[in-house]
């Protein structure tokens, strides 16, 4: 705790955020191990999947800055317009790159499968898919920034 409490003391708002970040990753990896029953390291720091590591974090950064700074300071209003645009990415912008590159990845299986070997630059490649996040990813990425914004000590 004499360690958490000096990183606070550092700069509140940043590790708070930081540490949604890390929690919503963590949690990322537990899932994994029970859904898929393996450990996927990728995970631990990969875009996309439940919950939004995105949207934890900058609710994590909005509460705390709320709560360091005060609701009606400047630096919560630029905190708030951030995540609110963080947020709509994900599950705009990004998700739908995500839904993209699944089409294109069964595409080039596709073309694979038929023996398409002039087209060297697929070489088999796989775009990733998994970038963006679905609105319930984001709403709990976005509860569980917000708890853990409220449950940081104050320094």
């Amino acid at each position: 705790m004499p360690l958490l409490r000096a990183a606070l003391g550092w700069n509140y708002v940043l590790v708070t955020a930081l540490c949604g970040s890390f929690l919503a990753q963590f949690i990322k990896v537990i899932l994994n191990l029970f859904i898929f029953h393996r450990f996927i390291p990728e995970r631990m720091w990969g875009a996309g999947g439940m919950p939004s590591s995105h949207s934890a974090t900058v609710c994590a950064m909005v509460v705390a800055t709320g709560r360091y700074c005060g609701i009606t300071s400047t630096e919560f209003a630029l905190a708030a317009v951030i995540s609110i645009i963080v947020m709509y990415d994900a599950m705009g912008v990004r998700y739908e790159t995500g839904e993209q590159a699944k089409l294109l990845n069964r595409m080039f299986n596709e073309w694979m499968d038929q023996g398409v070997n002039s087209l060297p630059f697929l070489g088999g490649k796989k775009l990733k898919e998994m970038v963006g996040h679905t609105p319930i990813e984001v709403l709990t990425g976005a509860v569980l920034g917000i708890a853990l914004g409220f449950s940081m000590p104050m320094v």
